[in-house]
């Protein structure tokens, strides 16, 4: 074991021990640490951000707090996994889940299985929305202003044969969806294979899950995300599943 990393540990958990701070002293003496090696230590935890110093104490800083919140977001982001891998066993089929944040597509995260293998990302799901389920159904989901952004950025193209040729056939195609209408894609992203996205809004935040099946089974494709649709909103209000990640 490397002694001075378990010391600065120990000191670390003797400052978020104390909500409003201590001490050097306090804390060398709670670390069970010689006051020159706490105040050495203390220094050094202060310079890289983990402490702060006010008024003679010493609290958690915000590299601690960055530290922290990363633990939580991978936290989240595992049980966005379990629950994803929850629903690909149950329906037997490859589920995604995608946001849109900060004017781009975001794949967080895909469950699948060797006997049913997600759709292979050929081509960045982040230029392509335009051609794929989830990025339809993520920017079916956006206001005029932010859809119009986004296509400019990345405009529409023909990736196959069906794919939607100009971005009047995309915005005409999102313009008559209903609200919580799940979108179809038949090969339009990868040819041999069919998608289906289910939109999903929660504040402001454009969300969607999915599935994706080979054309073969393109017969399974519409009870599949009947099934998932159906069970989106238990999904979603349990404690196991956020879309705050």
């Amino acid at each position: 074991m490397i002694g001075s990393v378990q010391r600065a540990l120990r000191l670390l958990e003797a400052v978020g021990s104390h909500e409003d701070g201590a001490p050097a002293k306090q804390l060398a003496r709670e670390a069970g640490l010689p006051l020159p090696t706490a105040y050495h230590l203390l220094r050094t935890l202060t310079h890289e951000g983990y402490l702060r110093r006010e008024k003679g104490v010493f609290v958690i800083g915000e590299a601690a707090v960055r530290l922290a919140g990363g633990g939580a977001v991978q936290n989240r982001r595992t049980k966005v996994e379990d629950s994803l891998a929850l629903w690909r066993d149950e329906i037997g089929v490859p589920v995604y889940f995608a946001l849109y944040r900060e004017g781009e597509i975001e794949l967080v995260a895909v469950a699948d299985t060797p006997a049913a293998p997600a759709v292979d990302e050929w081509a960045d799901f982040r230029e392509t929305a335009h051609a794929h389920a989830i990025g339809q159904c993520l920017l079916s989901q956006l206001d005029v202003k932010s859809r119009q952004d986004h296509l400019d950025r990345h405009p529409v193209e023909a990736l196959t044969p069906h794919t939607l040729r100009n971005r009047r056939a995309l915005l005409d195609r999102l313009g008559g969806m209903g609200r919580m209408e799940p979108i179809i894609e038949r090969q339009e992203y990868a040819l041999g294979t069919v998608c289906a996205a289910i939109p999903i809004t929660v504040g402001s935040t454009a969300a969607a899950m999915a599935i994706s099946l080979p054309l073969h089974q393109a017969d399974r494709l519409l009870p599949a995300v009947d099934r998932l649709r159906n069970e989106t909103g238990r999904l979603l209000s349990s404690l196991a599943f956020s879309i705050s990640i």
